[in-house]
């Protein structure tokens, strides 16, 4: 990448966060006034960055029009799907991607290996939400407004002995999985079966949804599940690479 293309993408950047000076976009840059300048008025012209009434630079209409041209092409689905064909793969056993929809979670893509577990979900079907890993991985990172809809929609039915029957101990848990950074079913719906999900994000950093390895207890149980949790997070970081999200100081 050249200096000019990559200095053009740092001011980009750098205006989106809020308008900028020409002189703190040159210290950015690390680039005389005059060059920063330079770069600005071309961007200006295509229409990239816009000069408000304090002269300061922000974000232009055209890259704001670029961008939701971009989201209106996005097939969620059609990014996540090689992934976790890749890691079921890996693994050996069934996958599963779930994303937030309103005041529920939803099962969007399911990869089931001849010789790994049947579960009693499709595609389209809704997460039952105190027990299932993706569930716990989603409502963990999402803002509380959505997280509280999607509680209040929550039956807290017992299922089986390890089931979470109630709203504190959901929450309980929650706090758990953002500490380890991965959630887990364990045998919460159906108790033959467990297993382990984590969050993807997009590239405005926020929970897009979560994939799942799930294995039959007498094949493979939780702690030999958690052996799978280094190829879950690969997937789960490479998919949010591709949705545009960018791993911080923090996240790593």
């Amino acid at each position: 990448m050249t200096q000019t293309v990559q200095r053009a993408i740092d001011i980009l950047e750098f205006c989106s966060e809020r308008p900028r000076k020409v002189r703190e976009i040159g210290e950015m840059c690390g680039v005389h006034r005059t060059t920063a300048l330079r770069l600005i008025q071309t961007l200006e012209a295509g229409g990239f960055v816009r000069r408000d009434d304090r002269g300061q630079y922000g974000v232009g209409f055209r890259l704001a029009a670029l961008a939701e041209s971009a989201l209106d092409q996005f097939d969620l689905r059609t990014v996540v799907h090689p992934h976790i064909v890749a890691l079921s793969e890996r693994v050996g056993q069934t996958v599963q991607f779930a994303v937030p929809q309103g005041s529920r979670i939803v099962y969007v893509d399911k990869i089931e290996p001849p010789s790994s577990i049947r579960l009693d979900t499709r595609i389209g079907g809704y997460v039952v939400a105190h027990t299932a890993g993706v569930s716990k991985a989603i409502l963990t990172y999402l803002p509380e407004q959505e997280r509280e809809a999607i509680l209040d929609a929550t039956t807290f039915t017992q299922y089986t002995d390890t089931t979470l029957t109630t709203r504190e101990a959901l929450v309980e848990r929650l706090g758990q999985v953002r500490s380890l950074g991965w959630a887990f079913d364990d045998g919460e719906y159906e108790s033959m079966s467990n297993c382990i999900a984590a969050p993807v994000w997009d590239y405005a950093g926020h929970v897009a949804g979560a994939i799942s390895i799930t294995a039959v207890k007498s094949h493979l149980d939780l702690t030999g599940l958690q052996n799978h949790i280094p190829a879950l997070l690969v997937t789960t970081a490479a998919v949010s690479r591709d949705l545009g999200w960018f791993a911080t100081d923090k996240d790593e």
